[in-house]
């Protein structure tokens, strides 16, 4: 694998029903309420009725003194269980989130392989590459955080 080139997995763990949990992650344009990562989403493309086919312009701090945008195009959906994405931009290639039920509880996998495109970061990617690991670490513990909190107050709201 290049050094700037990446592969990178994420699980998370809830205590709420993958109904929900997938709610959550599949409405990326909500993301910016609960991910403090994510400062903004903005539609390009819808897709068909599923979703595939849309594309979404997602702008991320990070806890490194950066931003990225980068375009994801949904490649996949099988409802409640996978959605795959192609990523442009300033990160280029798969993203993947899977979904799995265990009881009343739902673990979600995130598995990035991309690789960095900006020429700085293409250039100290060998170096820069354990703190791009620990970035990528914080930025994805932001969102299990909102993630969390989000769920955890869906539960308070009378129904």
């Amino acid at each position: 694998m290049a050094a700037r080139q990446f592969a990178i997995i994420t699980d998370w763990a809830f205590d709420a029903p993958i109904e929900r949990v997938w709610a959550l992650i599949e409405r990326t344009d909500d993301w910016p309420h609960w991910w403090p990562a994510v400062l903004a989403v903005a539609s390009m493309r819808d897709g068909d009725a599923r979703g595939v086919g849309a594309v979404r312009r997602l702008t991320w701090r990070t806890a490194l003194p950066y931003s990225l945008s980068f375009d994801v195009e949904v490649t996949q959906i099988e409802p409640l269980a996978f959605i795959e994405g192609r990523a442009t931009g300033e990160l280029d290639g798969i993203g993947q989130w899977t979904f799995a039920a265990l009881g009343e509880r739902t673990h979600v996998r995130s598995d990035w392989r991309v690789e960095v495109t900006r020429p700085w970061m293409r250039a100290l990617a060998p170096v820069l590459r354990p703190a791009y690991a620990w970035n990528h670490g914080k930025v994805m513990a932001w969102g299990e955080d909102g993630a969390r909190k989000r769920l955890a107050a869906e539960t308070l709201v009378p129904a």
